[in-house]
């Protein structure tokens, strides 16, 4: 299968602020070394933190960052050398809806297509058509404020597949939004994943990346730290359970005693506040948990149990909860 995403050793690095001391790097390295391989049709997640890198990938690769070192290829072009080729090829979803708001929701689609030499007459059959497909076409003649949060979402999808595009890039694109929004939005997303369209989402909610996309590159501080499914991801730890306790005291301590003294426990770490605990099966471990603590001195303040999710493969590679 052919790659519709191709980077090799790509970084970037920003300047220091004023007054900044010098640093090795001569600046703040957003992408290490990064090296992705996106295949055609493919829906694919960049899940981390704020400042993982997220946004600067997806902005390197929409051609609108520059960058510091490597390649990065999409649909064939080199965005360097070719960032005319990029852009035909491309439709871009920014984190938040930037329409013009002088303009009413056709208008807005109807000129951006414009900017690919779609004929007018064209351009406003696809708009009406991607309107009817996304639930607003009774909003085809409304000013964009009056479009809620989710109505502008729905507003910049149809806005970057005007020029039928073969790879979609989305960047946090449900951040805002209320649950019912959300939902909505992923029922679009998966239907334009359905139609064969590649897409690229960068994301720091688990759950998304989890319910969406084929694979998931976990990244922090500019390195993707794992790369797989989501259902592979999850089962790289190696537990059934995940536990997480919460007590007063040296937690440290408190590791090893669980560890030790409570059965299936594939491993346990101190994560911000409380203990971690990969269990292996999950009948009767909670009293275990108490009773080994107890018998320890601790007071255990708070017990939860879920089973493995992304949030949790992201605590075992960095040792801290997403932030």
């Amino acid at each position: 299968m052919s790659s519709a995403i191709s980077t090799r050793a790509l970084r970037k690095v920003y300047p220091l602020p004023p007054k900044a001391p010098p640093n090795p790097a001569g600046g703040i390295v957003a992408l290490d070394a990064l090296d992705l391989d996106v295949p055609e049709g493919e829906f694919f997640g960049v899940l981390g933190p704020n400042g993982a890198g997220k946004t600067t990938t997806i902005g390197i690769l929409t051609t609108r960052v520059r960058i510091s070192g490597g390649q990065a290829f999409v649909a064939g072009a080199d965005v360097v050398r070719e960032p005319t080729r990029v852009r035909r090829r491309i439709g871009v979803v920014p984190q938040r809806a930037n329409p013009d708001r002088g303009l009413n929701v056709l208008e807005n689609l109807v000129f951006h297509a414009s900017y690919f030499g779609v004929p007018r007459a064209e351009a406003t059959r696809r708009a009406d058509a991607l309107l009817e497909r996304l639930g607003i076409a009774e909003k085809r003649n409304a000013k964009v404020d009056q479009l809620s949060g989710g109505q502008q979402q729905r507003l910049m999808i149809a806005r970057a597949l005007t020029h039928e595009p073969q790879i979609i890039f989305l960047d946090e694109p449900t951040v805002g939004l209320d649950p019912q929004a959300r939902l909505s939005l992923w029922e679009i997303l998966r239907d334009l994943h359905r139609q064969g369209r590649t897409i690229v989402m960068s994301t720091h909610y688990m759950e998304e990346a989890d319910q969406l996309c084929d694979r998931v590159a976990i990244m922090d501080h500019g390195k993707v730290l794992a790369l797989d499914t989501p259902a592979a991801l999850k089962a790289s730890l190696g537990a059934e359970t995940i536990v997480t306790v919460t007590a007063e005291g040296d937690l440290t301590a408190l590791a090893g005693l669980l560890c030790r003294d409570v059965d299936g426990v594939a491993s346990c770490r101190q994560v911000e506040g409380a203990v971690v605990l990969h269990v292996k099966g999950a009948s009767g471990v909670l009293p275990q948990v108490v009773t080994a603590a107890e018998r320890g001195g601790f007071d255990v303040r708070d017990l939860s149990v879920a089973e493995p999710t992304l949030e949790a493969v992201f605590i075992h590679l960095t040792g801290r909860a997403l932030r």
